[in-house]
């Protein structure tokens, strides 16, 4: 059952409920953005604003959708390259981002940053797994202060499968994606 330690980081684990993110994150669209046959999720950079886009992939089609409000700004139904490809699991961009390869993160391997700058960590720990419980903390991980006030259980991942959980490479957006949808917080206005 493990060491004396481990029995009680998962103790710990499962009894904090679900609680929304601290400031000056911010939930987007209200919670998750349904998207079927998910497979992964990537960012870009919007070439005009600048801020965080996500590409979504999924067994229909790409979305590109804006991290800051939910809306999806891109579509495409049928791409030529459905899904990761190559050492560096990309998709080809498209809407304002085509010709640029996104890197993926999801079902067919990758990663998403695991820290962002002010000092913020996300982890996933799966104290009765298969459930996944995504982990957003500041200064000093799940593992040490209270909940609530220096780690916040954010996301429960216990009906569909988890695909990814990470920040944009610029720290603004975290994302957490699963079979069925994925959930975005900003730290834009």
């Amino acid at each position: 059952m493990g060491t004396p330690y481990q029995q009680r980081l998962r103790e710990r684990c499962l009894a904090v409920p679900e609680m929304p993110a601290p400031e000056p994150w911010r939930l987007v669209a209200g919670g998750e953005i349904a998207v079927g046959g998910l497979v992964g999720v990537g960012f870009a950079v919007h070439p005009e604003g600048g801020q965080d886009i996500a590409m979504v992939v999924s067994g229909p089609g790409h979305g590109l959708f804006d991290t800051v409000t939910g809306e999806r700004i891109a579509r495409e139904y049928d791409p030529e390259d459905a899904y990761p490809e190559g050492d560096d699991l990309s998709c080809p961009g498209l809407g304002p981002v085509t010709g640029v390869p996104v890197r993926i993160a999801g079902l067919y391997g990758g990663g998403l940053h695991t820290t962002a700058p002010g000092g913020w960590t996300v982890d996933v720990v799966s104290p009765d797994w298969p459930h996944h419980r995504v982990l957003l903390s500041a200064g000093g991980g799940p593992y040490t202060g209270a909940p609530g006030e220096s780690w916040w259980h954010v996301r429960h991942v216990d009906v569909t499968e988890l695909c990814a959980a990470g920040f944009s490479p610029s720290g603004r957006t975290l994302v957490v994606a699963t079979s069925a949808g994925v959930t975005f917080w900003t730290r834009c206005p």
